[in-house]
């Protein structure tokens, strides 16, 4: 066991002398005050000119204008692994109730920990907020934004319990609700461009770059919203199936040990 470790440890080093190696001697990924051509491509048609998304942050304006409907995949891939989750913990709408019936007082931490949560889960709010809806000007987006969002709810089952976020309305059906209106609001902003002889996804000059003054990279802010609103409560619906006790699903199927 000892000399494993120890070969591991070797394997690890070298690894890592070799990655050094790399990009200090041989430059690659080019000098660090300098940027290459394909760089310079994205930046001036990320912020310049007549049909750019008009963002500074390069990499959310190349994954939905440039590669627009690779991305689209992408997020189908995703919400069809939520459904697949969903769907092996279907229950019906008696079961249901009887997964919703507490019969005993749920288990909870202690206040101590109770009392950091609500302030944690707060600032998780507030983080994943900025994390979506400034996607366009700084690094995160709708996804990045979503799964931090996510975190809360889980924070609040397990310092608290499912029932506790569902006596407060974040429910099953809910979530699956505002995932819902989070991919219909993907669809009709990938749609909107048609209806002004554009093509679908298409971004600038479509959406307007700016409102009021603020930059707002055109359709990068709506997909951004739209995809914070679907991941998160796509996550949040599939944490709360996965926190029924499973003494309630042992009963509805009944398993007798």
């Amino acid at each position: 066991m000892r000399g494993k470790g120890l070969i591991t440890a070797v394997i690890i080093l070298t690894f890592a002398a070799l990655m050094t190696y790399a990009v200090v001697s041989l430059q690659v990924f080019g000098e660090s005050t300098g940027v290459r051509p394909l760089g310079e491509f994205y930046l001036k048609n990320s912020y310049f000119g007549d049909y750019s998304a008009r963002s500074p942050e390069v990499v959310t304006s190349i994954l939905w204008d440039y590669r627009g409907i690779d991305t689209l995949f992408e997020t189908a891939v995703f919400f069809l692994a939520i459904i697949g989750s969903l769907t092996v913990f279907r229950l019906t709408r008696e079961q249901e109730k009887e997964v919703k019936n507490v019969e005993s007082a749920p288990t909870e931490l202690t206040p101590i920990v109770k009392d950091v949560t609500k302030v944690i889960v707060v600032m998780i709010l507030a983080v994943s907020a900025s994390i979506a809806l400034h996607g366009h000007l700084t690094p995160g987006g709708g996804f990045q934004g979503g799964s931090a969002l996510a975190v809360a709810p889980l924070l609040i089952i397990a310092a608290y319990s499912k029932y506790t976020l569902e006596g407060h309305g974040m429910d099953k059906t809910r979530a699956l609700i505002l995932r819902s209106i989070g991919l219909l609001g993907i669809a009709l902003v990938a749609l909107v461009p048609l209806l002004s002889d554009g093509f679908i996804m298409q971004n600038q000059p479509i959406f307007p770059a700016e409102i009021g003054g603020q930059l707002i990279g055109g359709s990068l802010i709506y997909y951004n919203f739209f995809e914070f609103l679907a991941v998160g409560a796509g996550f949040t619906a599939v944490f709360l199936l996965l926190s029924i006790p499973e003494e309630k699903f042992k009963k509805i199927l009944g398993v007798k040990k």
